[in-house]
């Protein structure tokens, strides 16, 4: 790892392919159990106060959308302080601008955002990364970022 001009600047190794996958894999358990637990902060209360049946509706509802906002929260979240989730802080990957520079929330969001195209047409977007000269996947290149595998202290 050097730095540029600006000391707040990162130039360093492209992560592969199995590298990014440690760090998710990692991350998803972290991520599982934070669903587990709005699981339980949704359904729980809402069946107390509205009986079973209609929680069963509500709490559905609910539920979805914390699947879908957890995740993005998560990850905007940690990409916007400091370039690394802890799956990633395990793996020493940092994800940062193309030019080396740290992500702010909305660049974050974007790249968070980006990532679930990568995984619909079946991690095809990830899968990318090996054949991409600069081991970039789709998210990485729509978001204008990369990840970079830092130096073993």
């Amino acid at each position: 790892m050097t730095a540029d001009k600006n000391p707040n600047t990162i130039t360093a190794e492209p992560a592969g392919l199995l590298r990014r996958l440690g760090a998710l894999l990692y991350d998803s358990l972290l991520i599982g159990g934070l669903l587990m637990l709005a699981s339980i902060v949704i359904t729980v209360p809402t069946e107390m106060l509205l009986g079973a049946e209609t929680s069963a509706k509500v709490s559905k509802t609910l539920l979805a959308w914390f699947w879908l906002l957890i995740p993005l929260l998560f990850f905007t979240w940690f990409w916007s302080r400091g370039g690394q989730t802890l799956g990633m802080r395990a793996w020493r990957l940092r994800v940062v601008c193309e030019d080396g520079t740290a992500l702010d929330g909305k660049k974050a969001l974007i790249r968070a955002l980006c990532a679930v195209i990568s995984w619909l047409p079946l991690g095809l977007g990830f899968l990318w990364s090996l054949f991409d000269p600069e081991n970039r996947a789709w998210h990485d290149r729509l978001s204008g970022t990369r990840l970079v595998v830092l130096p073993k202290e």
